[in-house]
């Protein structure tokens, strides 16, 4: 068995020391109110990238939701993978990693437990958003919800069961945002549909074109 300082400064262990120290500071900031943790949230909608219109942080935020990690401020989500993936490390680092010959092995091993922590930090991460979710989602869903009956402008190629991109505008602003639509249908870049349903698991939108709604 390893001391725990050891395991912490040692690779792999040293990667998530860095992030763990970025996040405390991140954190530290914003307790004095430097940055804002719902300003990187997952409110940024997250989808396919399409056309390459997503901003980088879309990316970011649709990683994280397809790891189940939506609803809360990404700044979250990310600060809880880094500690837990940190814990699993460290465990690792004093009770496993000193087990292995020293040299390219025990470089591979570590490596090993590098990526095995990531994983491993996932359930517990997910575990500890839940309860947390509504603390965070319950002014954005009503926000999510106003917009149905709105009209929006396709902004992809296609909207289809699985894929497509709209803007609409909110109170001044325009957000892009996910939909799905029936198909066939005729919805192409800058078709004018309206909004008729959120979907609050799947952060996501259903539309019709906005002629089809009128003729039905």
């Amino acid at each position: 068995m390893g001391s725990f300082v050891a395991a912490a400064v040692a690779y792999p262990t040293a990667i998530y020391s860095t992030l763990l120290g970025v996040v405390l500071v991140y954190w530290l900031l914003a307790i004095v109110g430097l940055v804002d943790i719902e300003a990187d949230g997952l409110n940024v909608e997250v989808g396919h990238p399409v056309d390459g219109e997503l901003p980088e942080l879309g990316a970011a935020a649709s990683f994280m939701a397809a790891l189940g990690l939506a609803g809360v401020p990404m700044s979250l989500s990310a600060s809880l993978l880094v500690l837990f993936g940190w814990m699993f490390s460290c465990l690792a680092g004093m009770w496993l990693l000193p087990l292995v010959p020293a040299g390219g092995l025990q470089l591979l091993a570590g490596s090993g437990v590098l990526l095995g922590s990531a994983l491993l930090a996932l359930p517990p991460a997910w575990l500890s958003i839940r309860p947390l979710r509504s603390l965070f989602t319950t002014p954005e869903a009503a926000r999510h919800v106003s917009l149905v009956g709105t009209l929006c402008t396709v902004r992809t190629l296609a909207v289809d069961d699985r894929h497509g991109q709209a803007e609409v505008e909110t109170g001044g602003a325009v957000a892009l945002i996910n939909v799905r639509a029936g198909v066939p249908n005729s919805l192409t870049r800058g078709s004018v549909a309206r909004i008729l349903h959120y979907d609050v698991r799947l952060d996501r939108y259903d539309i019709r074109p906005e002629i089809q709604l009128r003729k039905s």
